[in-house]
């Protein structure tokens, strides 16, 4: 079997994509892959760290604002939607694949339109409550979407679709809470986990502060948190506020967590943003949690994939236009307090979960190869 993977951008549409190809290995191990993305993304490195080929095109995405540079660029997006499409169509041709899957992103767009014009099965992945752009016109003319969530079945009225769940890691799904524990070196005190993403969430960080700081200096809270690559003011803010980070041994803080299903794993509450990977792992951890969704993205994606497990009782949510240290610490506060509401929350979430997505996502693949054959 061949498969065609495309998807980029942002990590939330190449890691699922990079999950969908390490399952269908796993399931037929002769398998050849061939991923194709965008000269310029972070995909390049993601994909190929992750041993896969990948082949690229060039392609951008249409600016909103209205300034002269905006219009400027959404020119050269025209043009290179079209030589990206030419471009796609002799990598297809080389390859041909048996299917081709789309995880979103602009970078799909031009892929799965010439795959599906060459007559090679096409099904797209969408992991958010509200799809992106790229999937909802894509949808028109693919054989199969697969879907995140129910809620996301009314943005594809003409399609054929199904629900699937979003793929999560092996590791998410065995993490044990009292074992990561031990690992990390905690107590029975409640464990806070908090993080704003790869890059660091500057508001994030500044209403996390104060939560960490009074932790620091009264031992409430274990608390686990990852600042991020632009984050770096942060060990100097919580000591501003009055903890000494090097006589608070409750306090793991850190740029990165290279150890999150451990993390995830040993939390009791977790404060993040509302990405659809990291929701759909809350909800296989069943994990209580506090969103503070990126108002930065697409379609404010992020707030609707947050209000789907609020709606349900899985989580609280905080915008960040009202988030404040003050806010934040007193939600945290609430949650913790109450352990029947605080399990009522995880029964929620678990609830919400779909941990065989995995094995959903590869059976709709191979259906598909096999009555294209």
């Amino acid at each position: 079997m061949k498969v065609l993977l495309a998807g980029g951008g942002t990590a939330g549409h190449i890691n699922p994509a990079l999950a969908i190809a390490g399952t269908i290995r796993k399931m037929r191990p002769d398998t050849e892959f061939l991923f194709i993305g965008n000269k310029d993304g972070m995909e390049q490195r993601l994909v190929t760290q992750a041993g896969y080929p990948i082949e690229s095109i060039t392609i951008s995405g249409f600016r909103r604002g209205i300034k002269p540079k905006d219009a400027l660029d959404n020119i050269r997006t025209v043009r290179r939607t079209i030589t990206s499409s030419v471009q796609a169509k002799k990598i297809i041709q080389k390859f041909n694949p048996d299917i081709c899957i789309g995880t979103g992103g602009y970078v799909s767009g031009p892929v799965v339109r010439a795959a599906a014009r060459l007559g090679i099965p096409c099904v797209i992945h969408e992991q958010n409550a509200y799809p992106g752009v790229t999937n909802k016109l894509l949808s028109r003319r693919d054989k199969k979407v697969m879907l995140a969530v129910e809620a996301a079945k009314k943005y594809f009225p003409n399609a054929d679709v199904v629900v699937t769940g979003n793929p999560v890691r092996g590791e998410i799904l065995t993490a044990d809470k009292e074992q990561s524990r031990q690992k990390l070196g905690l107590d029975q005190r409640p464990v806070v986990l908090s993080f704003g993403g790869s890059l660091g969430a500057e508001k994030i960080n500044q209403a996390v502060a104060d939560l960490v700081a009074r932790s620091g200096m009264d031992g409430r809270y274990q608390h686990i948190h990852a600042y991020g690559k632009y984050g770096d003011f942060f060990p100097g803010l919580v000591e501003e506020k009055g903890a000494d980070l090097s006589k608070a041994p409750n306090l793991d803080i850190r740029p990165y967590i290279d150890n999150m299903p451990d993390c995830m794993a040993a939390a009791d509450l977790v404060i993040c943003r509302a990405g659809a990977i990291t929701l759909s792992e809350l909800q296989a951890m069943g994990k209580p949690a506090i969103l503070i969704p990126s108002p930065n993205v697409a379609e404010n994606h992020q707030y609707h994939n947050a209000m789907a497990l609020v709606n349900a009782g899985a989580a609280e949510l905080i915008e960040e236009s009202e988030l404040t240290g003050e806010l934040l610490t007193q939600r945290a506060d609430e949650m913790l307090r109450d352990r029947a509401k605080l399990q009522k929350y995880s029964e929620c979430a678990r609830r919400m979960a779909i941990t065989n997505a995995n094995e959903r996502i590869y059976a709709v693949v191979k259906k598909i190869v096999e009555n294209k054959r």
